[in-house]
């Protein structure tokens, strides 16, 4: 293959979002690219079709041999997230959706030999220097005790977004929002509930979304999913990084260290709050048992699916996209299909993902401990 290989491609996404909020996609015409004439690849794999823009990656065309672990994954268990997909297909896949649904009760062998007739994979590198290895992390949808009033023990409110906030205007800071009389009266009244502990708080801020088993005024309880509304517009900055650079050695596990070192450490916990100046802003949402049984609504604007979905760069991958996921471990060792449904602010960049590992705290501890080496290939129609 000619790894200098470029596809002009020419489609704008339509979708406005922050952390891992819902995006507005809209339906957007397939064009086909100016083809590269006498290349190996074209006559191997055939032209690049349907394309979205990607101006932060490169895609190469492959053999469907490259995939590491092609052969073994168990296909049905990510054809979920390929027919959530088609709730809000993006225009290259929309023409597939139908020939998806009916295999979501095929063997694995048909759905497998299926995607090597209607898909060609794309090795995902980066513009600069065809770079395809990067980095893979990991994140779940959290689920805390909460109060619909505030208690002796439950404190810390969860805000829906105040009157007149206005995106990509920045707005008050985590610590004005703490401190300042302004902030706190534009924020009164928007409280959704209250949590016990503030670092549970700032875990669904960067979470993006979870779970509240709520106890109500009348001591009833029930459970509710809190989504993402808004945030205030300031920059994100990572709490792990700012402990190390306070001279923490373990912070490795979130939360389970920021928890222990702020028991250590009590008088310094507004500094660790603080060094995370975005703030963010839920709605409320009421929890079927058939919103249950997946994750939280991603960017794309579709549930995701645990282990199934992925939160992206979308200025390298459209929304939408099946992508083969490869990453040798050292914590968990993944070679699978997987769907960009989702994005984050701290995803950037051309072979960088985000894996949904689910709910609760099995999955936050997965979620946790996975900050490791990452390849990528784009499933494209052909």
């Amino acid at each position: 293959m000619t790894k200098g290989l470029q596809w002009l491609v020419g489609l704008a996404i339509v979708a406005t979002l922050a952390g891992c909020s819902v995006g507005t996609l809209q339906p957007e015409a397939a064009t086909t690219p100016a083809a590269v004439p006498g290349t190996s690849a074209q006559r191997e794999l055939g032209p690049l079709t349907g394309s979205l823009a990607h101006p932060k990656s490169r895609w190469v065309p492959v053999s469907w041999s490259e995939l590491p672990g092609f052969g073994d994954d168990a296909l049905h268990e990510g054809w979920g997230a390929l027919i959530a997909n088609c709730a809000r297909p993006n225009a290259a896949f929309a023409p597939l959706c139908r020939e998806v649904r009916q295999l979501a009760l095929a063997e694995t062998d048909e759905q497998r030999e299926w995607m090597q007739q209607r898909l060609q994979p794309y090795r995902v590198e980066s513009l600069a220097g065809g770079q395809n290895e990067g980095k893979l992390t990991s994140y779940y949808e959290p689920v805390f005790d909460a109060s619909r009033r505030p208690t002796a023990t439950h404190t810390v409110p969860l805000y829906q977004a105040p009157a007149g906030l206005v995106a990509r205007r920045p707005w008050y800071t985590r610590q004005e929002i703490d401190t300042l009389p302004q902030a706190q009266a534009a924020l009164r009244g928007r409280e959704i509930a209250w949590l016990a502990d503030p670092i549970d708080v700032l875990m669904l801020h960067i979470q993006g979304s979870g779970r509240l088993r709520i106890t109500e005024a009348d001591g009833s309880q029930r459970t509710v999913r809190v989504a993402f509304a808004a945030t205030n517009e300031q920059p994100y900055k990572s709490v792990q990084q700012w402990l190390l650079s306070q001279g923490a050695t373990k912070v490795s596990l979130w939360p389970d260290d920021t928890k222990q070192w702020v028991a250590q450490n009590p008088q310094r916990l507004s500094q660790l709050l603080w060094s995370n100046p975005r703030y963010v802003f839920f709605r409320e949402e009421p929890l079927s048992e058939t919103d249950a049984a997946s994750g939280p609504v991603g960017a794309q604007g579709v549930p995701l699916t645990a282990g199934r979905s992925i939160a992206v760069d979308r200025e390298s991958i459209p929304y939408g996209t099946p992508v083969w996921l490869a990453s040798p471990g050292p914590v968990v060792p993944l070679a699978k299909l997987v769907v960009a449904q989702d994005t984050g602010s701290a995803i950037v960049g051309a072979v960088r993902a985000d894996y949904f590992a689910g709910t609760g705290a099995e999955a936050g501890r997965l979620a946790a401990r996975v900050n490791q080496p990452l390849r990528l290939w784009v499933l494209w129609p052909k």
